[in-house]
């Protein structure tokens, strides 16, 4: 089971395939596993590599809430792409990933060859309404452990799963049930609570070159308008909008989603991703 100590703790990765590496980080109800569709698609050509955060088994639980933030998962990141060699890769990310892809590439625009943006903002549109959320949702987690969390795995944005693929949806939620408690909270709490809405990114935003995609689904409400606005902001980003999907994107539509992203990283690759103008 291979680990990397990062910033004082071990976290769990695997690696699949070779060639340019390509890095997939896991939404919060999410882990490794989540990235299944992509990792059997895109290891014919690159180096995949997905990786449990803080908090996520196998990788460390610490259980002191000063342990997690946003920019503690950048520097995890950061550091992993430094045990394994890595001085450059496409970042892509879902949802908590996204936002951690969004924020790596700001931080870190020398290791980032591409950002890959999905269903990344939540939060951002009704900030005080949200994090009073997390604040309950997390206290659950700490009384009840996973079970506190059956209301989320069956949200507005989640039973676009259900309804397209059934047996995805079980195994989506039945790992989801199997993360830590305790993680959970303290990442819900640490990560998702305190990091800053997308609309406080536009001055960081507007300065970035990085070729970035943005995908959505046109279901996910909460993600709508910060994926429009980092649309607007980002000059050398483009964005995609899957019909009735919801959060998951990556499990609900593993073609449309496997197909935008090669596009994408071919057009990168190949110098033909645009930067428009002022």
């Amino acid at each position: 089971m291979p680990k990397a100590a990062i910033n004082g703790v071990q976290l769990y990765y695997e690696s699949t395939g070779e060639g340019f590496p390509l890095i997939l980080a896991h939404e919060f109800a999410g882990d490794f596993r989540s990235w299944e569709p992509q990792v059997r698609y895109f290891s014919r050509r690159y180096r995949v590599i997905t990786y449990n955060a803080r908090g996520y088994p196998p990788s460390d639980v610490p259980t002191g809430e000063d342990a997690y933030s946003q920019e503690i998962a950048v520097e995890d990141l950061r550091g992993l792409l430094q045990y394994l060699g890595i001085e450059k890769a496409h970042i892509c990310g879902l949802s908590m990933g996204g936002t951690l892809a969004l924020n790596f590439g700001l931080t870190y625009p020398d290791m980032s060859e591409s950002l890959a943006i999905a269903a990344a903002g939540s939060g951002s549109t009704d900030v005080d309404a949200w994090r009073q959320n997390v604040a309950e949702q997390s206290k659950g987690l700490e009384e009840r452990g996973m079970a506190a969390m059956s209301d989320y795995a069956q949200g507005e944005a989640r039973v676009q799963l259900r309804r397209k693929d059934p047996r995805g949806y079980r195994e989506f939620a039945s790992q989801f049930f199997s993360h830590s408690g305790l993680g959970s909270a303290l990442t819900f709490r640490g990560v998702q609570g305190k990091r800053p809405p997308v609309f406080a990114l536009e001055r960081q935003m507007r300065a970035l070159t990085i070729p970035t995609l943005i995908m959505l689904g046109d279901e996910d409400a909460p993600c709508i308008e910060p994926s429009i606005f980092m649309k607007r902001c980002i000059p050398t980003s483009g964005l995609v909008m899957f019909p009735q999907s919801g959060h998951a994107i990556n499990l609900e539509e593993p073609d449309l989603f496997n197909l935008s992203l090669q596009h994408f990283l071919t057009a990168v690759e190949t110098g033909s991703w645009a930067q428009r103008g002022p």
